[in-house]
């Protein structure tokens, strides 16, 4: 009777880690210096990172590394590089900038597709309107993403969409154990209601109005949060213009003032 209990404690713990990441893993501290290549890809692709100071900048490359060493980056019937890696770190990296010790202990591997693909996860065929997704069942603790798509977030700087930010934002919100887009684990208490409050008005004026912000926000709650997040991300300044309010949810959210963090470093 004694080993069946054991036996039953030892399965629920292996469910339990396969589900939610192994509480007691210890993520790799990068040893090696940053490889100056991968400070190029920054420095032609990622504006957030250009906007930096050369101490943030310091601390925004050591977590794209510690990112990449501990999160496997694999391409799935198409070859990746070096920029293709450094991308992927970067858009981790970008949403939890103002949390360094943050770990993403709930992923273990980024599929990288050729293009988009569907929910069968098929890559061939007319009807593939997936770019990006947070795996789940089989493919739990991964993430897939659109080589294409991934690559387009950080070349086309004007259109308010980053596919690969969109997931990991989703892996934010999973944080609290509820995928609902109220990012309860960043937003303090008394933000919540009044980020609810927001989400139901801004929903109820996609429905109605031509909005600026992307209709795929329309869908859901989670999706509100995510696309809103590619918005504050890519075009902070024109998110302060346009939606004061849901900038200043999303600045306390994600605790970085990115309009003016921008407005600085473009009248350098």
């Amino acid at each position: 009777m004694f080993l069946k209990v054991v036996l039953i404690i030892l399965v629920g713990f292996a469910c339990f880690f396969a589900m939610t990441g192994n509480p007691f893993k210890r993520w790799k501290k990068p040893k090696k210096p940053f490889p100056p290549k991968w400070r190029t890809i920054l420095n032609r692709y990622v504006n957030f990172y250009k906007s930096l100071n050369k101490k943030e900048k310091q601390l925004f490359e050591y977590k794209v590394k510690e990112f990449i060493i501990n999160c496997k980056i694999t391409g799935v019937d198409t070859s990746i590089d070096d920029t293709d890696k450094v991308l992927v770190g970067a858009s981790a990296v970008i949403p939890i900038f103002a949390f360094p010790e943050w770990k993403y202990k709930r992923l273990d591997e980024i599929l990288i597709y050729p293009s988009s693909f569907n929910l069968d996860y098929e890559r061939k065929g007319n009807d593939r309107p997936i770019l990006g997704m947070v795996g789940t069942g089989v493919l739990n603790r991964k993430m897939i993403l659109s080589r294409r798509a991934l690559r387009q977030g950080f070349q086309n700087e004007t259109d308010k969409r980053n596919t690969a930010i969109h997931e990991f934002v989703h892996i934010l919100d999973k944080e609290d154990g509820n995928v609902d887009g109220i990012p309860q684990v960043f937003l303090e208490k008394q933000y919540c209601i009044p980020w609810v409050d927001m989400i139901e008005q801004k929903l109820e004026a996609l429905v109605k109005d031509k909005a600026d912000i992307h209709p795929y926000a329309q869908t859901s709650r989670i999706e509100f949060f995510a696309v809103l997040a590619e918005y504050f991300f890519e075009r902070p300044l024109l998110l302060r213009k346009k939606h004061p309010q849901l900038y200043e949810l999303l600045e306390e959210v994600f605790d970085q003032d990115l309009a003016a963090r921008e407005l600085k470093w473009r009248k350098k």
